[in-house]
């Protein structure tokens, strides 16, 4: 039982160093609310209207092909790493299967015209 009175005593302190802090923000802070301060503040924008406006569905497009293409880049960089030393011809074999169907993907983007930014 000691080790969940350790635990406890840990947990508590926590608890106690986050309620020192937040209350010693609250005391020593100033605070002068103004209707400016209190006003959404969103990448150096004032905000106009409602929040529901609509936006372009080609960024999303190019957000997700950057993913797509990042997470394959995570995954070649150490398959090219070990090749030579302890992959064989298998995983080459593989890897151009992969590749393969990067390019295919990325040709059909292209040719849908998805890449453009105009």
């Amino acid at each position: 039982m000691r080790e969940y009175l350790v635990v406890a005593a840990v947990v508590l302190a926590g608890f106690a160093l986050v309620a020192a802090a937040m209350g010693g923000r609250r005391l020593l802070a100033p605070a002068d609310p103004t209707p400016a301060k209190l006003t959404t503040y969103e990448s150096g924008v004032d905000p106009i209207g409602t929040g529901w406006e609509q936006g372009s569905v080609r960024y999303l497009v190019f957000a997700l092909l950057y993913v797509i293409f990042a997470v394959d880049v995570v995954y070649l960089f150490p398959w090219a790493l070990v090749v030579r030393t302890e992959l064989g011809a298998a995983s080459l074999v593989e890897m151009g299967i992969f590749i393969g169907v990067l390019v295919v993907a990325l040709l059909h983007v292209w040719r849908r015209g998805l890449l453009r930014w105009w």
